[in-house]
């Protein structure tokens, strides 16, 4: 397949671009330019029956290719305002980086209102569905799959975090967004939420977007994106991967129903090794087990400064350093984070509350909005304030 500066050569398509992208990837290069009827052909006209997966932008389909290959075709809506500002940045910032932990980007079609991104095809889908899925994956997590996982989403965050140029925030790290190959390697995807940090800068200043559950306390409040912001998304993760649980179960008693504090507790009492994941049926090494779910909790911790970097917890994860216990402090809790004050001093929420706003994606520009599961009750919100503290 050629790849060539895209919007280069107008003749490939048959339908100008929407003005709204003049300019705006002009220098982006390596990305084919795929026409709308091409990738109509590779999925079977978008065919349900090789839909993938579908997310708050819009849908993905697999398909083969003209050269054969075999694509992840994601479309964007076109209903979508805020779609056109994910569909940039993804292709900015993934086109030029490569790494055996990310996803790989083929290429995109803009005709039209079309707007569609074309990715390599990862056989065994991502995290979410397989691993925390419910036990609907064939999939055998054994203890050396799940530190291989483990250890490549910390190669691929730590390639982002310190080796590319400039250096790249995610800012979406989450079980859905781990993708997983034929080898069940793991792929860092969906940049669409992701910021450059220009040169001798330590944070971006942006509006709050992400998961609860995987949204660090201090970035959900204050709006200033950092590295660390990334830290906490993939301790949080780490532990789920440990324990085989999503990082919240309403359908366990109250205080077993948040993963991060029930971590925080059983280290407290000195019985980590409950936590690991029981389908495991005894088969893992709990030393190992136990320093992951350590590791887990330094990434999460409350202070962000006290936060390892991405290179500083992959030396962990292999046994290259050892992980001090004096330096684990209380993570960043959800229950701390729903206690903050709130605009308009609207009562505290109530735990059916927390359990919505858990899955609750973030989108506001000025506000995070948490959902309500009583009308009743109303909504509650949260101002994010710009913070000058550096990281």
């Amino acid at each position: 397949m050629t790849c060539f500066p895209l919007f280069c050569r107008k003749h490939h398509s048959s339908t100008r671009h929407p003005s709204e992208f003049d300019g705006e990837l002009s220098g982006v290069k390596n990305v084919t330019l795929f026409s709308y009827k091409q990738l109509r052909i590779a999925t079977d006209d978008f065919s349900p029956v090789n839909k993938i997966g579908e997310g708050g932008f819009g849908s993905v389909y697999k398909g083969r290719l003209k050269s054969g290959k075999m694509a992840a075709i994601k479309v964007l809506s076109s209903e979508s305002k805020q779609g056109v500002r994910e569909f940039l940045t993804e292709i900015k910032v993934i086109s030029d980086v490569e790494h055996e932990n990310l996803v790989k980007l083929y290429g995109c079609c803009i005709e039209d209102d079309h707007r569609i991104l074309v990715y390599n095809y990862l056989e065994n889908n991502s995290l979410a569905q397989t691993l925390l899925g419910g036990g609907h994956s064939s999939i055998q997590f054994n203890w050396r799959t799940r530190t291989k996982i483990c250890v490549g989403v910390a190669k691929g965050l730590a390639y982002l975090h310190e080796q590319v140029k400039p250096h790249i925030i995610h800012r979406d790290i989450k079980a859905s967004n781990i993708l997983l190959d034929k080898d069940l390697t793991p792929k860092i995807s969906d940049f669409g939420l992701a910021k450059l940090i220009p040169p001798n800068a330590t944070h971006v200043s942006t509006r709050v977007a992400g998961t609860i559950g995987y949204l660090a306390p201090e970035y959900a409040i204050r709006g200033q994106a950092t590295r660390k912001s990334d830290v906490y998304s993939y301790g949080v993760l780490l532990i789920e991967i440990v324990t085989g649980r999503c990082n919240t179960n309403s359908r366990l008693p109250i205080d077993e129903q948040y993963l991060l504090e029930r971590t925080w507790q059983l280290y407290e009492r000195k019985e980590l090794v409950l936590l690991v994941d029981t389908s495991l049926d005894g088969a893992f090494d709990a030393e190992q087990a136990c320093r992951f779910l350590k590791i887990g909790l330094l990434c999460t911790q409350d202070a962000l400064k006290l936060r390892p970097s991405m290179s500083t917890i992959l030396k962990m994860l292999t046994g290259e350093m050892e992980v001090d216990n004096n330096k684990i402090t209380k993570p960043g809790l959800i229950s701390d984070f729903m206690d903050l004050k709130i605009k308009n001093n609207a009562p505290k929420l109530h735990p059916e509350q927390i359990n919505a706003a858990y899955d609750y994606v973030l989108s506001s520009d000025n506000t995070t909005t948490l959902p309500s599961t009583s009308s009743s009750q109303g909504n509650s919100t949260f101002t994010t304030v710009a913070y000058d503290q550096s990281i």
